[in-house]
């Protein structure tokens, strides 16, 4: 029987029901932890662990063509430059390693331009693996990419543009090789020298540290080299924006910054080196003027992070080094295999210049405003980027005996992953060989990994100070 009791309102009093409760258990909160920060370390791990397994595999007997152990300081310096593109060798490609030691360096060269969580990818893409949110923001900041949706069909992409572009390269190489070597030998070097151009890398395997002096007057091999580093250096994505919209005018500014300054780069020093080095008896004096314009547009494009060339780099004047150190700090595309601060960094900060000397409150570009945080991050990269170099090179005046401008142009060629080289390299002291092998590594992860953990530390601002001023000049 329900149970009732009264109550009084006013004057009058009610019988009220009472209604029995019924305990109904409340649902348990569970407090989820909060996802953990991306770690710029994990990217570094990855591509140090990649080095010594490839710096173990090289020191084997199998990978020298003499049959013998490698010593672990060159062993480590190839593996380096291999993983980080660079290029930069002690021991000549084509006359020290055996076969199995050319696939070992192809495979790293491979894995290293492609880009170590990429390259994670597409592997758990083969093993039917499901790609989770930690991944896919390590894959979008290994390319400079800040969204989440399409990274995987992104990479699949990325991946099919790069077999499909070191493909062409390497029938055209293997064609052009077939009449001066055998079928297997020029099948290859050709697919080497591709996947070599393409990811920026530099090596070669023609033997006698010539590069490609041997082709200087090919147009062929030069013209398609520098094709392969060009569309290496300014990323898919820049590739990818220009086959859709088809119109300056609708690119992306990031892909309008990267073009116009890339042009701009290529112009400059070919225009230059073609100028300095028009007489010179041990560059382009030789040549005729097709050559002289074919070798000055190549090493302006080569400087760029390639590390191939068709001219003896000792031996041209101290101004064209100057000039080719320039080129070689600022390197290729962000997102892309080449190195150095990058020319979305730099055409940034070109920008930020232009826009002040015209006395603009805001820095911008192509109808659009830059923000603030990327132009702050921008300058940090440049300036730890000198200040890692200056280290660099101070050390190496200490440790080695050549001229302060053939160690900065070393120094800067490790550090934006270009790997040419004026002979010094493997005249190097051990202390010079693992100062430049550090340096190499620094160069291909030490801006990523910058501005990984500047965006990682990004706050939003909850107060503001008062503005001040500071003497400027």
């Amino acid at each position: 029987m329900q149970q009732s009791y009264y109550r009084r309102l006013g004057d009058r009093v009610f019988r009220v029901p009472r209604i029995k409760q019924w305990h109904i258990p409340l649902p348990t909160v569970t407090t989820q932890r909060a996802p953990r920060r991306l770690s710029p370390l994990l990217l570094v791990y990855g591509f140090l662990g990649l080095i010594l397994v490839g710096t173990v595999l090289l020191m084997l007997p199998i990978s020298s063509k003499a049959g013998q152990f490698t010593h672990a300081v060159d062993a480590l310096f190839t593996a380096t430059s291999a993983v980080c593109v660079t290029g930069h060798v002690v021991v000549d490609t084509g006359d020290y390693w055996s076969g199995f030691g050319q696939v070992v360096i192809l495979l790293l060269i491979q894995l290293g331009g492609f880009g170590f969580m990429t390259s994670a990818t597409l592997l758990l893409l083969v093993l039917g693996r499901r790609i989770g949110l930690r991944e896919r923001l390590l894959i979008g900041e290994t390319m400079s990419l800040r969204r989440l949706g399409g990274l995987v069909k992104l990479v699949r992409r990325i991946a099919l543009f790069t077999a499909l572009a070191e493909g062409i390269g390497a029938v055209i190489f293997s064609a052009r090789f077939w009449s001066e070597y055998p079928p297997a030998t020029a099948v290859w070097r050709g697919v080497f020298h591709s996947v070599s151009s393409f990811n920026n890398a530099g090596f070669d395997l023609f033997g006698g540290f010539r590069s490609l002096a041997d082709f200087q007057a090919d147009a062929l091999v030069v013209l398609a080299t520098a094709a392969l580093i060009i569309l290496g250096g300014i990323s898919f994505v820049v590739v990818a924006d220009v086959l859709a919209v088809r119109r300056f005018s609708r690119l992306a500014l990031d892909s309008k910054i990267v073009l116009i300054t890339s042009a701009a780069l290529l112009a400059i020093g070919m225009i230059v080196i073609l100028l300095t080095e028009y007489s010179a008896p041990d560059t382009l004096g030789p040549l005729s003027l097709p050559q002289k314009l074919l070798n000055a547009f190549f090493h302006s494009v080569t400087a760029r992070t390639a590390g191939f060339s068709t001219m003896d780099i000792g031996s041209i004047a101290d101004y064209s080094l100057f000039l080719t150190i320039l080129l070689m700090f600022v390197g290729g595309a962000a997102g892309s295999t080449a190195g150095g601060i990058k020319v979305n960094t730099f055409g940034m900060i070109i920008a930020t210049i232009w826009s002040s000397l015209k006395g603009k409150q805001f820095a911008g570009a192509f109808g659009r405003e830059f923000k603030t945080q990327q132009v702050n991050r921008a300058l940090t990269v440049v300036m730890l980027s000198l200040g890692l170099v200056s280290v660099a090179v101070f050390v190496l005046t200490l440790t080695e005996s050549f001229t302060f401008l053939r160690l900065l142009f070393e120094t800067v060629s490790a550090f934006g992953t270009v790997g040419l080289s004026t002979g010094i390299v493997p005249e190097l002291s051990m202390a010079g060989r693992l100062i430049i092998t550090a340096t190499m590594f620094a160069g291909r992860l030490g801006p990523l990994a910058i501005a990984l953990a500047l965006i990682q530390r990004q706050q939003p601002a909850t107060h503001r100070y008062p503005e001040d001023q500071i003497r400027i000049g």
